[in-house]
């Protein structure tokens, strides 16, 4: 099991944000985790991760967060944050090396395979054109790519998006479902926060609905899509169908109160 959470909590500011989550991630999947604003995505990716305080018990890949060295959890999970930020005009093709830190410690003739694995992840998201280009001067979509691929460098099991699709145009929010889908079948996983619930309908093989702190859905995109949870989590109707070979979500009006 990559990733193995039980009764975690989460409290900020004297308000209970995420309450007894219990969730699992083995190997071969890409879970969407979707709710609305304020359902606590975010903080649920980022207490996983150790990034903030939270009680219960968090185990990555079998062994107890906290047991961890640093170099030992950037070898086990690419955590992608919302903010897709950077601030330095380093080239673009460095800020995809730095994907390969964690694995330069403890080899005595360094991380041999770490070029041909950086200019893979860029070619693999498309930004191989822009690896001298300064990355703090590239556009938002662009950043969000190069750092996708600094994500892929790192070439962990696990691979933890928070809202990767933000700022991109659709062509490439596609080709990022299809290439995280392309993981699963290298053995990886990939767990994101998404709103938008058409591409996680398409794409997720699985789904983890959030709402007030709470994970209410947990299972295969048709079984947690449906209109009682959209108006239930999300207050929406939408037009649920099927077109070529795959889900169709759409929302359509606001639910009557």
């Amino acid at each position: 099991m990559l990733l193995d959470l039980h009764n975690l909590s989460v409290r900020l500011a004297g308000r209970t944000v995420l309450n007894d989550i219990d969730l699992s991630v083995n190997h071969g999947e890409f879970i969407g985790l979707i709710g609305p604003n304020g359902a606590g995505k975010s903080t649920l990716l980022k207490a996983a991760l150790g990034l903030i305080g939270a009680s219960g018990d968090i185990r990555l890949t079998d062994l107890p967060l906290a047991r961890l060295t640093p170099v030992e959890r950037a070898r086990a999970v690419a955590y992608l944050p919302q903010e897709h930020e950077i601030a330095w005009p380093v080239a673009a093709r460095h800020v995809v090396a730095l994907g390969r830190e964690p694995w330069r410690e403890g080899f005595a003739f360094g991380d041999y395979a770490g070029g041909q694995i950086v200019a893979s992840a860029m070619t693999r998201m498309g930004v191989s054109h822009l690896a001298a280009r300064p990355a703090n001067a590239l556009s938002g979509g662009e950043r969000t790519r190069v750092l996708i691929a600094r994500a892929l460098a790192q070439t962990t099991p696990l691979l933890v998006a928070d809202e990767p699709v933000a700022g991109l145009d659709p062509a490439h929010q596609i080709g990022l479902m299809k290439l995280f889908r392309s993981l699963l079948r290298e053995g990886r996983s990939v767990i994101a926060s998404m709103h938008d619930l058409g591409l996680a309908a398409r794409w997720c093989t699985r789904l983890v609905m959030l709402h007030e702190g709470r994970i209410i859905a947990d299972a295969a995109p048709a079984a947690v899509l449906t209109a009682e949870n959209l108006r239930r989590v999300y207050g929406i109707e939408a037009f649920l169908g099927e077109a070529g070979g795959g889900p169709v979500v759409m929302p359509t009006e606001l639910s009557e109160k």
